[in-house]
């Protein structure tokens, strides 16, 4: 049986506005379980940093009915910090058959 493990997703939220009135944000902790995650394979380091030029080091995949934003967040897992690449890839839950309907690619964070 597959299974995934815990990874830490850092949401964003607005605290305020500073002195130029720009927003102040702050990253919160949000445990996400069931995660898939996998190395990627050359060809997709090079297509990402060809079309991105950005590095990707694992893809993951995300569980079915998970509504957290994804786009360009830090999520944690392995002991390390990574960036999601861009957004999300998803497909109609009821036609795929595993736990899991969304893809994002990260790269190394910090």
């Amino acid at each position: 049986m597959i299974k995934g493990i815990s990874v830490t997703l850092w949401q964003t939220t607005q605290t305020g506005t500073d002195a130029f009135n720009r927003p102040v944000l702050a990253e919160t902790p949000v445990q996400v379980d069931d995660v898939l995650v996998t190395p990627v394979t050359d060809e997709e380091i090079a297509e990402t940093l060809n079309l991105t030029g950005r590095r990707a080091v694992y893809q993951m995949a995300i569980p079915k009915g998970d509504a957290h934003d994804w786009e360009n967040r830090r999520v944690s897992f392995f002991g390390r910090d990574f960036r999601v690449i861009g957004i999300p890839t998803e497909g109609i839950e009821e036609n795929i058959p595993l736990r899991w309907n969304k893809k994002v690619k990260v790269e190394t964070y910090g």
